[in-house]
């Protein structure tokens, strides 16, 4: 029979993988490819360097009824206004005198000429212990512009405050100010905090002074030219992201694979004592693994392409793309830098030939107890996840505005004094755009709706065919009663024939943003195990191994939000996960999951052909818990510094991923999986290569030397 088919094509592949090798890792490739990737990073820095992040997320849908009213309202005469809440209290907690009121008139005047647009008289609540000035202010071109807008009103207010009065500027504006100025510094503030919490696990894993320099700047080069190139996709494909989830990604998978690549490298210094040979089979053989794991996470990230909240769909496309870069620094850049350096960036634990220690041996004797006894360990390790599930049990979805906030700001505290003496809806109203003739039928219909305090005609657009209805609620913004009653109202004036009204505002945004994220959480998902079932499929040459390992995936992924809303819950007081945090961390946790499986498996697939599928697995757990485990700390440790960020959505993200990354490394890869492939013996292996699957003859005394 002749050669060829499919083992010609993979010798094929064998060989173009070992002469790249060996010209990235040689004296002159060495040196030719650091000048050509210093080269590449300077054009393309240079080209997108100066691209800035698109500024704001949209919450809801694009074509979302909240999402079509916010477009409509841009048409009216004052679209280009919104409105501040100047809330007035007592600093002795008592009631307003009629001095005070007096001088809240004059503030009104004051903030017109500040504005030069007309603010309301001071209306004062019932119980007369406060009062609200409305003041128009017009927005800026974005966000920024807008939060030195209001501050300059705050700043304004502040010069004028009435002696024994306490004045708190609020609403929408003043809200999306605080965001952005909550969010001064933090980038470099989350930079800084993952470099250092990167710096020192790197240390402690290498016990090197010198060695983790090496990854962290070709890691932090890869990271500040994701940032540029994906603020350019932003802006010209019009995408809404979070640019700190991204720099986190960067920053963990380049970690990671920088610990597959160094910790292969010293393996395999152990048995040959030329170090360019030792690094150019450490890439050959680390290469289908790192690029396996990049390709899942990729994909895994384009599924959400297909999400309908527009800062998820954004987050996709540029998250690959940052990911792509993460790769190609770590696989293309980082090798020549070894080879350059030398086995002495190992110092003062430099890896020598033919060294007498047992390389993973805690590793060694964990599998083997596992191996020996798997119905045990796979029970238990089932049974850790059950419980840590048990924290979904009361667990609820979707924060109010005040609530996703984990730095106090005056706009919360603002709404909190107005909802003490006002209907708590005045601060946020619901608006609803008609046509004009069918006006006064709207307002009927909106009056007859329970929950409704008032409703009342604001303005009309130039043409006078479209008419904007502000209707005030009696509920706090964001609570179920809130969400009911714009669903009542939508129901009501929808049912008013020829008006074409359409309901929206910020509550009605929340309704469209939880509506939007349950679609999304129903759609992604299966994506994103789809994705991950092909790249196992290809790497395994299986059917049954990646149905068996995305089911524990899963079973891990439920478990990590289960112990993270309880977490959220009983330590920091929050009351729910945010709407975004359940798909977002099933994506990360999944796909990252994945990255270890791999990892493991990988290596397990190779040793089982030439020792069988126990003591393959054995030789496996052994050559990579250390380096899984490392890679799960560091990645856990990089997305729980999104907790240095205000908004809660990210504490709850890095929080959840964390937890579930590291039980991923200690009990799903070092037990569950282990046993299950010790259960299943070869039925879960697949078909295998006619070769040794990459292992060189460095692996095969390594083998040896372990034992």
């Amino acid at each position: 029979m002749p050669l060829g088919g499919p083992l010609a094509e993979v010798d094929h592949m064998e060989g173009i993988r070992a002469r790249f090798s060996h010209r990235l890792t040689s004296r002159r490739g060495a040196w030719l490819s650091i000048a050509g990737a210093v080269l590449v990073f300077v054009a393309l820095f240079g080209l997108f360097g100066r691209s800035e992040a698109p500024i704001g997320v949209d919450h809801a849908p694009s074509d979302s009824e909240s999402a079509r009213v916010a477009k409509l309202l841009k048409e009216f005469p004052g679209g280009d206004r919104q409105s501040v809440l100047v809330v007035a209290s007592r600093n002795d907690a008592g009631n307003l005198t009629a001095g005070d009121v007096a001088a809240l008139k004059d503030l009104a005047i004051t903030l017109d000429e500040h504005t030069d647009l007309t603010a309301s008289e001071p209306l004062v609540s019932d119980d007369g212990a406060a009062a609200v000035v409305i003041t128009p202010i017009t927005i800026g071109a974005d966000n920024t512009a807008t939060a030195r807008i209001v501050e300059d009103l705050r700043a304004e207010v502040a010069d004028h405050t009435p002696t024994g009065l306490e004045l708190l500027v609020t609403g929408g504006p003043a809200f999306g100010a605080d965001v952005t100025s909550s969010f001064d510094g933090a980038d470099f503030t989350l930079l800084a905090v993952t470099i250092a919490i990167v710096a020192i696990l790197l240390v402690l894993t290498y016990r090197s002074p010198i060695l983790w320099l090496i990854p962290l700047v070709v890691v932090g080069a890869a990271d500040r030219l994701a940032t540029g190139v994906t603020a350019a996709i932003g802006n010209a494909m019009d995408l809404q992201f979070d640019a700190g989830i991204i720099s986190v990604l960067v920053f963990g998978a380049g970690t990671n694979y920088a610990l597959l690549l160094i910790s292969r490298y010293r393996e395999e210094l152990l048995v040959d004592g030329e170090h360019r040979h030792a690094l150019a089979s450490a890439w050959r053989n680390t290469v289908p693994a790192i690029f396996a794991s990049n390709v899942t996470v990729v994909l895994a990230l384009l599924t959400l392409t297909f999400a309908v909240i527009p800062g998820t769909r954004g987050l996709g496309i540029s998250s690959a793309a940052g990911l792509i870069i993460a790769l190609a620094a770590v696989l293309f850049v980082l090798p020549p830098l070894l080879a350059v350096c030398g086995p002495t960036v190992f110092w003062p634990f430099i890896p020598k030939a033919d060294a007498a220690a047992v390389h993973g041996g805690v590793w060694r004797a964990v599998a083997t107890r596992v191996v020996q006894r798997p119905l045990v360990g796979l029970t238990a390790g089932i049974g850790v996840l059950v419980v840590m599930s048990v924290g979904l049990i009361g667990t609820s979805i979707g924060l109010n505005q005040l609530d996703k906030f984990r730095v106090p700001s005056e706009s919360a505290a603002g709404l909190e004094v107005l909802s003490q003496h006002f209907p708590p809806g005045e601060s946020q109203p619901i608006f609803v755009v008609a046509a004009t003739s069918a006006t006064e039928s709207i307002v009927d219909a909106t009056a007859d709706v329970d929950g409704v305090i008032r409703a009342h005609p604001v303005e009309q657009t130039a043409d006078g065919k479209l008419t904007q209805i502000m209707v005030t609620g009696e509920y706090a913004p964001g609570t179920p009663e809130s969400l009911d009653l714009v669903t009542e109202l939508r129901e009501a004036v929808h049912a008013v024939h020829g008006a074409d009204a359409l309901v929206g505002g910020a509550v009605a945004t929340d309704l469209d943003a939880r509506s939007g994220n349950q679609q999304d959480l129903v759609v992604i998902p299966p994506l994103v195990l789809a994705a991950g079932f092909i790249v196992l499929v290809v790497l395994l040459r299986s059917l049954l191994a990646p149905v068996l390992l995305l089911m524990v995936n899963i079973a891990s992924t439920i478990a990590a939000i289960g112990v993270g809303a309880w977490l959220s819950r009983v330590l920091f007081d929050q009351p729910a996960l945010d709407l975004q945090v359940p798909l977002l961390s099933f994506l990360f946790l999944v796909a990252l999951g994945i990255d270890y499986t791999i990892f493991l498996v990988h290596r397990a697939r190779g040793e089982a052909a030439r020792h069988g599928e126990r003591e393959g697995m054995i030789r496996a757990v052994a050559g990579t818990g250390s380096v899984i485990t490392s890679a799960g700390i560091v990645l856990a440790a990089v997305f729980a510094a999104l907790g240095v960020l205000p908004l809660v959505t990210l504490g709850q993200l890095g929080l959840i991923v964390g937890v579930g990354v590291i039980v991923d490394a200690l009990i799903v890869r070092t037990v569950i999986v282990p046993s299950l492939f010790s259960l299943l013996g070869d039925r879960v292996r697949g078909a295998q290569p006619p070769h040794d699957d990459g292992e060189s003859k460095h692996a095969q005394h390594l083998n040896a030397l372990a034992e």
